[in-house]
């Protein structure tokens, strides 16, 4: 009989492995090279930040979720952003150098490069600001502008006119004001003949208006009258055209004028220069100007 008392046979230990115990394997991948380059993170997050938040501001004033005004009042800042962005960059790069230390690029390269397009695409806004006179209506006939009849001319169309404490223009009145300042920046936009009746020549101002996709408010191609409405950049700007055509030689020709007014703003940066060239160098299919 076996010993009640005999403690039963421990199972046999199991061979112990002198292999080391694995140890975990190191990050490694985009999110270790985003914690290894926080100044290329910071780079990259302004970078591309600054234009995002340009588009945010100005897509959202264009659809109505705020105002024009708080759009505009935010590209300030934005712009201060990537400017700020741009002199970390140059700042982390210079450092670098002097302490002998190799750049990490991938990062710091795409957002260095987001901020400088975002600068390249400013320019087209900062140029014209700086090199023409911050008015907004534009017209080929200084002396008896086109009137608008179905669309209203703003209120305020003539406050806030540059040129008060000017010297030379000292004594006008905001219209004379305008009118030398636009003497002096276009004065290249003027009258325009074209051989062709005045209803011929409305019929095809009105097809190139669509053309271009203006809103078309009026038209009497009898009378040489049309009034439309473009819509321009993200802020979707409402600019109000007028075009009048009047016979010449016994109506065999028309003399064509044309008038462009932002809705709103002080500066229109070129904007209705541009448009009113471009649209009457397509209607007449020349650039020169009707005898004056």
């Amino acid at each position: 009989m076996e010993n009640e008392n005999q403690k039963p046979a421990e199972p046999e230990a199991t061979a112990a492995t002198d292999a080391p115990v694995a140890e975990p394997a190191k990050k490694t991948g985009k999110l270790a090279s985003l914690r290894n380059d926080p100044k290329g993170c910071l780079i990259l997050l302004l970078g591309i930040g600054a234009p995002l938040a340009f588009v945010i501001a100005a897509g959202g004033s264009g659809l109505g979720l705020w105002g024009w005004q708080a759009g505009l009042g935010a590209v300030p800042w934005i712009v201060g952003a990537a400017l700020l962005t741009l002199i970390i960059a140059i700042v982390g790069i210079i450092l670098d150098r002097r302490k002998g230390r190799k750049t990490r690029w991938p990062l710091l390269g795409l957002g260095l490069a987001g901020t400088v397009g975002f600068f390249v695409y400013l320019t087209s806004y900062i140029s014209p600001m700086l090199s023409l006179p911050a008015i907004h209506d534009i017209t080929t006939d200084l002396a008896d502008p086109p009137q608008f009849s179905a669309l209203k001319l703003r209120e305020d169309n003539w406050d806030n006119i540059p040129g008060a404490d000017d010297g030379e223009m000292r004594g006008m009145n905001p219209r004379q004001r305008w009118a030398t300042l636009h003497q002096e920046a276009f004065s290249d936009i003027r009258s325009v003949r074209i051989d062709q009746p005045v209803a011929e020549v409305i019929e095809k101002a009105k097809r190139l208006a669509e053309d271009r996709g203006w809103e078309i408010v009026s038209v009497e191609p009898a009378s040489g009258h049309l009034e439309a409405t473009d819509t321009v950049s993200l802020f979707r700007f409402k600019d109000d055209v007028v075009i009048r055509a009047r016979a010449a030689e016994n109506g065999a020709a028309s003399i064509i004028d044309m008038r462009s007014v932002s809705r709103v703003g002080v500066h229109d940066l070129g904007v209705n220069s541009q448009r009113v060239r471009k649209f009457l160098s397509d209607l007449s299919g020349t650039t020169t100007a009707a005898s004056q």
